[in-house]
C-alpha cells in the first residue's frame, strides 16, 4: 500500500508509517460507528481500514443498529452538542440507552485497541468497563459550545474511555478528565473522488448534467443538512449572478443515521425550481462529485457548524480556491487570503466570489498553495501514521499521561511530528 503513495505523499511520513507498522504488527484495531453509509466518518473508515489491514494490522468495523426514533433521538443530540437550542426528553434518552444497551449484546468490543466513534454509540463503554484502557472515543463534530443539558447527559460516559480524539483543540471540551488528543481527519487522493481526471472525463460527466462548462461554475458539495446552509449558498449566488453570468452545483445526499435529509433537500429542490443555473444534484456518485469539483472555478462550503468539512480539502486537493464558513474545523484548513477564504454571511460569500472570478489569476494560486497544504497535512497518509502513534500509545497503558499526536502547520508546509522511529522502537 505504502507503494501506491510514494509519488504522492512526503517520504517522510511514508518512511514513519513504516516504522510504527513494523512495531504494531499481528495487533488488533477495531473501529464502531453509526453508518457505512453517508458522511465524513463512513468514507474515512472505507478507506482507512483497507490501510491498516495491509500494514498486518487485522481491523474491523462494527455499525450500531436501531429503528428510526433511535436515529431520530440521535439527530437531536447530534444537533445539541453543535450548539442548537434542542431539548433531549426523557423518554428520548430512554430511546437511546435502550437501543445501545441492545447493540451491546451484539457488539464485543475485543481488539487491542477500540474506536467508538461520535455520540451515537458512545454510551456503550457503559457495559464494558473491563475493557476501558482499550477504549478511545472519536469526536467528529463540533463540540465548542454544545447545549449544557445534553452535554452534561454524555460527559460521564466520555470521561470513562482511556482517552478521547478531537479534530481541533476548541472542540476538547475543558471539564472532561481524560486525555485529549488531536487528530485531523483526511481525503485519500487515489480514492474515485479525489484522483486525476482527464478533461475529456470532466467534460463528459459536467456536461451530462446540463451544466455549461463555457461559463464559471460554482460548486457546493455536502449533505443536506441545515448546518451546511444550502439556502444561504443559493441567496449568495443570486447577490453574484446580478454581476456574472455563472451557474451554481448543490451535489449531496444523505446518511442512514441523519432523518433530516430528505426535509432539507426537498426546501432546497423548492429554493431553486425555474432557476435555470442552479442545479440541485441528489447523490452524485464519487467519481461525478470528483468531475464537479475539478470543472468549478470556485469551490463552496458554507457552513454554519462543521465538524471538519472535508469537501474544503477535497477542492484544495483539486487546486481550487475554496470559500467556507468561518466555523469548526475550516479554519484549520482554509489559510486566509493564502488558499481560499472565510466568511460568515451569504454576504460574505458573495463579495469573496465576485473577487474570485474577477481575479482568476489570484484563484490560480490560492488553488496551487492550497494542494501543497493538503499533501503535508490532510492526506490519508499522515491520518494512518497519527491512528498508529495513538495505538502505541494506548497499548503501552500511557493514557493517564498528556500526550500530542497531530497538528496542523497552519501554514503550506510540513508539520512537526518528533522522531516517529525512536517512538516505535520503544515498543519494539
Amino acid at each position: 500500500m505504502i507503494e501506491k503513495y510514494r509519488d504522492i505523499a512526503p517520504d517522510k511520513i511514508l518512511s514513519e508509517i513504516n516504522a510504527l507498522a513494523g512495531a504494531l504488527r499481528g495487533h488488533t484495531l477495531q473501529h464502531i460507528s453509526s453508518t457505512r453509509i453517508g458522511g465524513g466518518v463512513a468514507e474515512i473508515l472505507n478507506r482507512m481500514i483497507p490501510w491498516t489491514t495491509s500494514l498486518g494490522i487485522p481491523t474491523t468495523w462494527d455499525v450500531i443498529d436501531g429503528r428510526q426514533d433511535f436515529f431520530e433521538v440521535t439527530k437531536s443530540i447530534h444537533n445539541a452538542l453543535q450548539g442548537s437550542d434542542v431539548e433531549i426528553s426523557c423518554c428520548n434518552k430512554e430511546i437511546y440507552l435502550a437501543h445501545l444497551a441492545h447493540n451491546a449484546g451484539k457488539i464485543e468490543p475485543d481488539a487491542d485497541v477500540v474506536m467508538v466513534h461520535d455520540p451515537q454509540p458512545a454510551f456503550l463503554i457503559e457495559y464494558f468497563p473491563h475493557r476501558r484502557k482499550s477504549m478511545v472515543w472519536r469526536c467528529h463534530i463540533d463540540l465548542s459550545r454544545p447545549m449544557p443539558a445534553i452535554w452534561r447527559f454524555l460527559r460521564p460516559a466520555i470521561n470513562k474511555y482511556a482517552m478521547a480524539v478531537f479534530h481541533i483543540p476548541h472542540f476538547a471540551q475543558k471539564d472532561l478528565t481524560i486525555p485529549k488528543v488531536l487528530i485531523s481527519p483526511s481525503i485519500d487522493p487515489l480514492s474515485e473522488k479525489n484522483r486525476e481526471l482527464t478533461q475529456e472525463e470532466i467534460t463528459r460527466i459536467v456536461e451530462g448534467f446540463g451544466i455549461d462548462r463555457g461559463r464559471p461554475i460554482i460548486v457546493q458539495v455536502s449533505r443536506f443538512d441545515r448546518f451546511k446552509d444550502p439556502m444561504g449558498v443559493i441567496a449568495a449566488f443570486r447577490q453574484v449572478r446580478r454581476h456574472f453570468d455563472c451557474q451554481l452545483v448543490l451535489a449531496g445526499g444523505g446518511a442512514t443515521d441523519d432523518p433530516e435529509g430528505p426535509m432539507v433537500q426537498a426546501e432546497v429542490e423548492e429554493a431553486a425550481a425555474g432557476d435555470p443555473d442552479i442545479f440541485v444534484l441528489f447523490q452524485p456518485t464519487d467519481l461525478e462529485v470528483n468531475a464537479l469539483q475539478r470543472a468549478a472555478d470556485i469551490i463552496l462550503q458554507k457552513s454554519t457548524r462543521e465538524g471538519f468539512g472535508l469537501t474544503v480539502t477535497e477542492g484544495m486537493w483539486k487546486g481550487k480556491p475554496v470559500i467556507g464558513g468561518a466555523v469548526g474545523g475550516i479554519p484549520a484548513q482554509i489559510i486566509h487570503g493564502e488558499t481560499g477564504y472565510l466568511v460568515n454571511s451569504p454576504e460574505g460569500a458573495a463579495y469573496r466570489i465576485r473577487y474570485l472570478l474577477s481575479h482568476p489569476h489570484a484563484g490560480s494560486v490560492m488553488g496551487a498553495r492550497g494542494r501543497e497544504h493538503v499533501r503535508y497535512n490532510f492526506l490519508i497518509t499522515r491520518h494512518v501514521r497519527d491512528y498508529l502513534l495513538l495505538m502505541l500509545h494506548v497499548m503501552q497503558n500511557e493514557s493517564e499521561r498528556p500526550v500530542f499526536i497531530g497538528g496542523v502547520t497552519g501554514k503550506t508546509g510540513r508539520p512537526g511530528g518528533g522522531d516517529i522511529a525512536a517512538k516505535a522502537g520503544e515498543k519494539s
